[in-house]
């Protein structure tokens, strides 16, 4: 049975959608500072990728068991996903303010794996929130106001970063096996933020009650003995996977080279920026931290008029021209000593940021069946990791063995990847009249 959902004004949508801005802000940091951090502590170069493998193995793991177990709660008082955001929030914060007194390496990579936890548990969910809330005509607005809180968050990661760096950072001298105090006040903000914004969706936005089938089998799930309750989420797992529609699986080989190369980006513009202007590690991570700043505030403007340019392209055309521009971007920036200058190919990969994080999911919401909305936004997760963990196994080898230990290459090995993701995404076909009705 469909439900027939109200409209939600623009405010209604914005609320709901304030969460991911401290999720996303936690992500920022990981994106931008826990690889420094990492150096600081003595890692090698090419050992960055297999000390990242927390993000994709958690998001494999947690994303899907908790999408299928979203699926199948319910609380009169908390609501369906509230309650695994809402716990992700708290654990996330935990782990933030814990993170930059790490004393050795291998203390900041076993909170790097909690922290992960806690983010995808809170992140999951809010994907399918959004699709549970809204009704068909108003999701396009919906996943692109998240990817708009996708590069406000980590646009406040990164420029925190870049600020603290900037006042307090020419002050301190490196010290090997030692974090900067510098560094310290960007994850306490993020602890703060986290938690904050996740009360904030949990106190405006009322979830909508399922229906009296899926109320059923709610109750029929919570009536059966624990050790098969334990197992519900796998087998729930196992039969979306073999239902799947063959969009996702489409969309699958576009995310394995999308989401790769982005790992290469994250873990190595730091290097990068260390080889090609002389910095210091501290410098290098707060240009990267310009670098990122840069592309999401590119990614907050240009996210809601994508909306429009995909009712009237198409989202697969658009999507497919905003990874062309990211591959530009990537083989440019090795090239440009300026480090301002640097910053420009970055408008090119925000676009590119903005559609990834918005058109993907407003395509799924679509094609997958309403009650086991959670779970296929955690296969779509799948999609994700999956391609990273693959990346933190055989990118340190390929980067020491095949590209010389050069972070040049590395980004130019990238850039090659989203040119054939954006082949891939031109194979991505969505019915036309779905996509008129959006708005």
């Amino acid at each position: 049975m469909k439900i027939n959902k109200p409209s939600l004004s623009f405010w209604q949508i914005f609320n709901m959608n304030v969460g991911f801005l401290g999720i996303q802000y936690s992500f920022g940091l990981q994106q931008t500072a826990i690889n420094p951090i990492f150096l600081y502590l003595g890692a090698p170069e090419d050992m960055l990728p297999i000390l990242n493998i927390a993000g994709p193995i958690t998001g494999l793991i947690i994303q899907p068991i908790i999408g299928a177990m979203s699926d199948k709660t319910w609380s009169e008082r908390w609501g369906r996903r509230k309650p695994f955001f809402l716990i992700g929030a708290i654990l996330g914060s935990l782990c933030l303010f814990a993170f930059p007194t790490s004393p050795v390496l291998w203390f900041a990579v076993g909170l790097l794996w909690i922290l992960d936890v806690g983010n995808n548990m809170a992140m999951e969910p809010y994907r399918a929130f959004v699709g549970d809330k809204l009704p068909e005509k108003q999701l396009s607005l919906g996943y692109q106001m998240q990817s708009l809180f996708v590069g406000a968050g980590i646009l406040l990661a990164n420029g925190s970063i870049v600020l603290f760096q900037y006042l307090f950072g020419g002050e301190s001298v490196e010290v090997a096996g030692t974090i900067p105090t510098w560094l310290y006040y960007s994850f306490y903000i993020g602890a703060i933020l986290s938690i904050t914004t996740i009360l904030w969706s949990v106190l405006k936005t009322p979830e909508i009650p399922p229906t009296s089938n899926e109320l059923a089998d709610i109750n029929q799930a919570k009536a059966k003995p624990f050790a098969e309750r334990i197992a519900l989420p796998f087998i729930e797992i196992s039969e979306s996977i073999k239902k799947m529609p063959k969009f996702m699986w489409k969309l699958g080989a576009v995310y394995l080279f999308q989401w790769y190369a982005l790992f290469i980006y994250w873990q190595y513009t730091t290097p990068l920026f260390k080889l090609t202007m002389g910095y210091s590690t501290g410098e290098a991570a707060s240009q990267s931290a310009q670098m990122s700043l840069t592309y999401n505030i590119v990614t907050m403007l240009v996210a809601l008029a994508l909306v429009p340019l995909t009712l009237k392209y198409g989202g697969k055309k658009v999507y497919a021209l905003s990874l062309v521009g990211t591959a530009i971007a990537l083989f440019a920036i090795p090239f440009i000593q300026d480090p301002i200058m640097v910053l420009v190919p970055m408008v090119l990969f925000g676009v590119g940021w903005a559609a990834m994080m918005g058109i993907p999911y407003t395509m799924v919401s679509k094609v997958v069946p309403q009650e086991r909305r959670g779970v296929y936004m955690g296969i779509l997760n799948m999609m994700i990791v999956i391609p990273m963990g693959v990346e933190t196994l055989t990118f340190g080898p390929i980067y020491k063995y095949l590209l010389g230990g050069n972070a040049v290459n590395a980004m130019l090995f990238a850039g090659a990847f989203f040119v054939i993701a954006a082949f891939f995404t031109m194979r991505l076909n969505v019915d036309k009249k779905e996509e008129a009705s959006e708005l």
